[in-house]
């Protein structure tokens, strides 16, 4: 089974000159129907999609009649305005056709880097995917600033294969895969079609970016940046060229790319990041019933929670106690400390009668790193 087939969620970055073409500006129409027949054949079996797509300066300088010089950032920023529609309705009218639906999801740094925020944009993209569609990102560039920006969209899309816990990240380039030289400054280099550790030898193998398209701001130095990220988060990284009708099917059918294996999972990567990396903000106390359902792999529900310590908000995260104080994992709370000080002893079918709403167990499995001993037990 190939590499693409195999994955269970997909995220594929989509640079502008594949959407609006090298210099025209326009909505490139044929290559989007070609890659909408892609992901018509992947959703057929079975895998879930998520879109990151650039284009929406370059269609917008063409509605504004920029042209092709350089921008100032209100420019950039009018642009990105005056483009994500034109750049959301290209999506909806190449997928629609396919019986795929789109949905528009724009974000900003703070959405991957503050953790509620992640967590609200996280639930979005979650529910959409179960609902069958297939959510096309790009950066919120009318508000982005130099300062404050993810800068290229390989970037933007590791982050959101680390939000939504894809296993596989597949970036489209203006070549097809990394090179030991830069195939396009002259110079003879060989394919690289496994990278098994992104070294510093692997990183010098990087070239400029592709200044002849006039549009985009990656290159193969951030394709790997994006690589590591994702790999950090246990996604893969396949990068293959773009600029070919149905550019999965190619890679499928043993077109050239490069394949970059990741350092872990990506359910054992999120939970480090949760066991190692938060301040927890308060601790919830649990019964032996609760601390054996732990054990299990199961959620910590309402029903076994007798007591909470601290003052803390939906996201942070917390401390899971047994009735001895033993600290039995740490996770993401799903109510802040008042309304789950409402809900202990609940069962959870009462729940929102109690409080006006429900968000589940008070931390879901996915949300909770166990101890190291208590893990070992199941």
């Amino acid at each position: 089974m190939s590499i693409l087939a195999s994955a269970r969620l997909l995220v594929v970055k989509v640079g502008s000159a594949l959407v609006a073409g090298s210099t025209s500006g326009s909505v490139d129409r044929e290559w989007l129907a070609a890659f909408a027949a892609d992901a018509s054949r992947i959703a057929a079996r079975g895998q879930r999609l998520v879109v990151v797509s650039s284009g929406a300066v370059a269609l917008g300088r063409g509605r504004l009649g920029l042209g092709m010089r350089a921008l100032s950032l209100p420019e950039k920023q009018a642009a990105a305005a005056a483009g994500q529609s034109l750049l959301m309705r290209a999506w909806e009218e190449a997928l629609e056709p396919v019986g795929l639906r789109a949905a528009q999801i724009l974000l900003t740094p703070d959405e991957t880097e503050v953790r509620r925020r992640f967590l609200n944009a996280r639930a979005t993209l979650e529910t959409l995917l179960g609902l069958g569609v297939v959510p096309v990102v790009n950066e919120n560039d009318t508000v982005a600033t130099e300062e404050l920006r993810y800068g290229d969209n390989d970037r933007l899309a590791a982050r959101v294969a680390q939000m939504v816990g894809a296993d596989l990240l597949v970036l489209l380039s203006d070549v097809d895969g990394l090179y030991t030289a830069d195939p396009r400054g002259g110079t003879a280099g060989d394919h690289v079609p496994l990278v098994n550790e992104i070294t510093p030898e692997v990183e010098a193998m990087a070239g400029r970016a592709n200044a002849a398209t006039a549009v985009g701001s990656g290159g193969m130095s951030t394709k790997i940046a994006a690589a590591r990220i994702a790999g950090a988060a246990g996604c893969a990284t396949l990068i293959t060229l773009g600029r070919r009708a149905a550019p999965l099917r190619a890679v499928e059918s043993g077109e050239k790319a490069t394949f970059f294996r990741p350092r872990t999972t990506p359910a054992a990567a999120y939970k480090a990041w949760i066991a190692g990396s938060l301040a927890p903000r308060g601790a919830i106390i649990v019964d032996a019933g609760a601390r054996a359902a732990l054990t299990k792999g199961k959620s910590l529900l309402a029903a076994g929670a007798k007591g909470l310590e601290g003052r803390f908000g939906k996201g942070d995260t917390v401390i899971v106690r047994d009735l001895a104080g033993a600290e039995l994992g740490r996770g993401l709370a799903r109510y802040d400390a008042d309304d789950a000080r409402r809900i202990l002893g609940l069962r959870s079918d009462a729940i929102e009668a109690a409080l006006g709403y429900t968000s589940g167990p008070l931390i879901h499995a996915d949300d909770l790193a166990l101890t190291a001993a208590l893990a070992e037990s199941f």
